[in-house]
């Protein structure tokens, strides 16, 4: 989009992205490194209490936090990047209708079903394989964006941030809340939740957690052409390098949000 108007739309869904996004991530973090931790002090009585009156008020903004930032992310990414020659460096989009197809389809349907279908295997019993393995793919999959379609390196980061994008609103609306709707109920009733429902939530909360820190550097990526332009093309290479040290940094984050230091002031 050219001209005051298209920079206003832009602007404007920009705007709400990033409010959309703060929120959502903003209660992803609470659920998984404050509100975890604390509930699992709670006893049954306490929880009975609390917990059906914090969760559905914390869920709803958390669900449509992420369906406003899916939304616009979506707009975005036609707006900054299919209706601008910023795909191919050097080439037109017109002359890539196919490799377009393909890059859309692998982020938005293709690789969050590969995900999803991944963790619903006999993967998810083991969570240090089952990352490997994700990782693996993640790695072969932006090869391929790069060496077999041809994306420069600036769209080849925006379609990982997609996926990851992508793969956590549908978490949101296909997995935890699906799965918390059923669990509050339980708690709301004095009976326990269904184990495999809490273990299905919790590992797909997990899973946005890791997926939110690479994805929020995404996000501003395009501020730093010497990153994903670096080696005529082979930014993606650092890409996957500052995936795997987030994941890592995430799970420090993770280990020390269960610890006595955040619960001292």
């Amino acid at each position: 989009m050219e001209g005051l108007a298209g920079e206003i739309i832009e602007g404007l869904f920009r705007w709400v992205h990033v409010v959309a996004g703060v929120l959502w991530i903003g209660i992803l973090y609470f659920f998984n490194w404050v509100n975890g931790p604390f509930a699992a002090t709670l006893d049954a009585e306490t929880k009975q209490k609390a917990m059906p009156e914090l969760l559905p008020r914390a869920l709803y903004f958390f669900r449509w936090g992420a369906a406003f930032t899916w939304i616009t992310g979506i707009g975005l990414l036609g707006i900054v990047y299919y209706m601008q020659d910023v795909m191919f460096d050097g080439a037109p989009n017109s002359s890539n209708g196919a490799a377009l197809g393909i890059s859309f389809a692998l982020a938005i349907i293709i690789g969050p079903m590969i995900y999803d279908l991944l963790w619903k295997s006999g993967l998810a019993k083991n969570q240090t394989v089952g990352v490997i393995v994700s990782f693996v793919l993640l790695v072969a999959a932006m090869a391929g964006m790069h060496y077999g379609l041809g994306l420069g390196g600036r769209a080849l980061f925006i379609h990982v941030g997609a996926l990851f994008g992508t793969s956590m609103a549908m978490n949101v609306w296909m997995r935890i809340w699906p799965a918390q709707r059923k669990i509050i109920a339980a708690i709301k009733a004095g009976e326990a939740p269904d184990a495999d429902l809490k273990g299905l939530a919790g590992l797909r909360s997990k899973h946005n957690t890791y997926m939110s820190v690479p994805l929020i550097f995404i996000m501003v990526s395009s501020h730093y052409p010497l990153l994903f332009g670096f080696g005529d093309g082979q930014g993606w290479i650092l890409l996957a390098g500052f995936i795997a040290v987030s994941w890592w940094l995430c799970n420090m984050i993770y280990k020390h949000s269960k610890g006595a230091a955040p619960a001292q002031y």
